[in-house]
């Protein structure tokens, strides 16, 4: 039997749906909140601190997709269940609501049965991760803290060098680690059936790589090899899972990581489809030029890369990039110093026409 200690915050902007809703919960003893708009609405759950949350989606001002955005940003009302109410059946809808973070998404009209074994159904999952406060922090972690934890998962690894045009792993072999590179640059590829090679992705000294195949739980679909020498620290796999168990959180940090890597192979897929050579060629600079700066807005980048894996990065021959290098030069977009090509640049680059 459901008591007044359980709480449920509707935020919906119709008033007969709003009283509506209201009224069905308390006849079946919820506490009940309701705020008409959507900064009420994130007023009130930081206030009130509810157990489950119903939102309207298409609310003037702030909509519901702003509602749990401003939610996800705070450690106490981040894990509190939230339940999408919308008219709109549209799927476009359903995936960002649940891509977002939703826990469920009912279509109004609803009747009873439905809007309560929903509540009924998110407070038992809620229940049965927990709701102490030690859960609550396992479940958000700040910034700050991930950065701690995946320091001291680097720091717990073996270090081990590797020379220019080394080897890490290729396709089909069986993934024993999670490879963080400590120095140096290392890039991934795939092979053409022709045996040309296709560049998938570039990673710097303070990042990641080699995870996917680790949580897919697959062998490798690509190959790794330094672009320099380059340290790596070998993080075990099962240290790797015992810390994301232990900390669901990191997993989080982990996901988006992969979906910013399918969204790159996404724009890099369209890219070779639609974009001219000289597009790729300046995109592919570009690629480089921003793994080199990390956070930095600088506009000049000095950057070092061999003319075939830049060819392999454009998907395009060499010949092709010595000629567009040539023309980016006598454009003075570029320069080159010695081995080294200096973007003199980057948004004039990223706006050379096709």
């Amino acid at each position: 039997m459901t008591t007044k200690q359980t709480a449920v915050l509707i935020i919906e902007d119709n008033e007969d749906i709003r009283e509506g809703t209201r009224e069905i919960l308390e006849l079946t003893g919820y506490q009940v909140y309701t705020a008409p708009e959507g900064k009420t609405g994130v007023d009130m759950a930081m206030k009130h601190l509810p157990d489950i949350i119903l939102c309207d989606i298409m609310m003037p001002e702030l909509d519901g997709f702003g509602v749990l955005y401003m939610l996800s940003k705070h450690p106490e009302t981040a894990t509190i269940p939230f339940i999408f109410l919308t008219a709109k059946a549209e799927r476009a809808d359903m995936r960002k609501a649940m891509e977002m973070g939703a826990d469920d998404y009912l279509t109004k009209p609803f009747d009873d049965i439905e809007l309560l074994n929903a509540i009924e159904t998110r407070l038992k999952k809620r229940k049965q991760l927990g709701t102490d406060s030690s859960s609550r922090k396992n479940l958000f972690l700040s910034d700050e803290e991930q950065e701690i934890l995946l320091k001291e998962l680097v720091e717990a690894a073996r270090v081990k060098t590797y020379r220019k045009k080394q080897f890490i792993y290729q396709e089909g072999d069986a993934p024993l680690y999670v490879y963080y590179i400590k120095k140096g640059k290392v890039r991934r590829f795939l092979y053409y059936l022709d045996g040309r090679e296709l560049s998938t992705d570039i990673h710097v000294a303070d990042s990641f790589f080699g995870y996917g195949a680790v949580l897919r739980q697959e062998r490798y679909s690509d190959n790794a090899e330094t672009l320099e020498d380059v340290e790596l620290a070998l993080v075990e796999k099962e240290q790797f899972f015992e810390l994301l168990y232990r900390k669901p959180g990191i997993a989080n940090k982990f996901i988006k990581w992969l979906s910013g890597n399918i969204r790159g192979k996404e724009d890099q897929l369209l890219a070779f489809a639609y974009d001219s050579v000289r597009k790729r060629v300046a995109n592919a600079l570009i690629r480089v030029a921003e793994k080199t700066l990390g956070q930095s807005a600088e506009d000049e980048c000095l950057i070092r890369i061999s003319r075939d894996d830049l060819a392999s990065l454009a998907g395009t021959a060499n010949e092709t990039i010595s000629r567009m290098l040539a023309d980016f030069k006598d454009e003075r977009l570029i320069a080159k110093e010695g081995n080294a090509i200096r973007i003199l640049s980057i948004h004039k680059l990223r706006n050379i026409k096709q």
